[in-house]
């Protein structure tokens, strides 16, 4: 029997047409979810404060969470950041780390011991 092995190497993503953008299901969780309905480009803001005041903002007026407004804030901040992973700078990963201390004062909570 004659072996088929190939010297090609094979990828297991599919290829895209040149110029078309990838669907990210994150970004589509972060529009649809039942969490929060988000504010435009809440985390593109360069600050802390201005990111948990958009987060608590959303989570206050939202009819669509299924838990109280604190836990769907942080829950939306945590989803976003391990979404956005590797790919955050130092810099950024610091500002949305302070972005959840500035929700849990926002929210009168204390931090975890």
């Amino acid at each position: 029997m004659a072996s088929r092995t190939s010297s090609k190497t094979h990828s297991h993503s599919p290829k895209r047409a040149p110029g078309r953008t990838q669907h990210r299901w994150s970004g589509h969780v972060t529009e649809t979810s039942d969490a929060l309905d988000l504010e435009k480009e809440v985390f593109k803001q360069s600050s802390a404060r201005g990111i948990a005041l958009s987060l608590k903002r959303s989570a206050e007026r939202s009819h669509r969470r299924k838990v109280e407004p604190f836990r769907s804030a942080m829950s939306m901040l945590n989803f976003y950041i391990n979404r956005a992973g590797r790919n955050l700078s130092p810099e950024r990963k610091r500002v949305l780390a302070q972005a959840k201390d500035e929700l849990r004062k926002l929210f009168h909570r204390e931090a975890p011991h």
